[in-house]
């Protein structure tokens, strides 16, 4: 036991360093501004793992934790995509949630807007080719934006939902 104290004190703190959390409150606040003057409530968004590493997934997560707190700046998660304004699509879309995606994307009420997240939800990323894979989630329903990273932090994340927030839509 005392090995490892002396360990870790000799090592000291091993993370990685904060982001400035003035950009992510500036970033915040006007996401928070935009929902507001849109929706004139919270942004519903529903989260689609259409066949990702869950890497994308940890980020995201990331979003709901002390530091980020997603839902201060007007955003939060539904169970459901028939209460979604925004679905939030990771990975690669794998042959078999290539329906499960689209019956989503149907059920989701209009005005709704589809973000893909991370390289793999652009254009397949490192699936890209692979007998399991049909593509980017543009292969499978539209999308309004795109968040690139492998994968995105939370900031980034926070910064493309703002970006897809202003842009018009279909």
């Amino acid at each position: 036991m005392f090995r490892q104290l002396r360990t870790a004190l000799r090592t000291g703190i091993a993370t990685e360093p904060v982001a400035a959390a003035g950009e992510i409150e500036r970033v915040g606040a006007r996401l928070a501004s935009e929902v507001a003057r849109l929706f004139g409530r919270s942004l519903a968004i529903r989260q689609v793992d259409a066949g990702s590493c869950n890497g994308c997934e940890l980020e995201i997560t990331g979003l709901t934790g002390p530091h980020y707190d997603l839902e201060r700046f007007g955003l939060r998660f539904v169970a459901s995509p028939r209460h979604a304004d925004c679905l939030l699509v990771t990975g690669p879309v794998t042959r078999n949630m290539a329906e499960a995606l689209r019956r989503t994307w149907q059920a989701t009420p209009d005005p709704k807007f589809v973000v893909a997240v991370g390289d793999c939800g652009r254009d397949g990323g490192l699936f890209r080719g692979s007998y399991a894979v049909v593509g980017g989630v543009a292969d499978v329903v539209p999308v309004d934006a795109v968040i690139p990273g492998c994968p995105p932090s939370p900031a980034a994340l926070l910064a493309g939902l703002l970006e897809a927030i202003g842009r018009p839509r279909r």
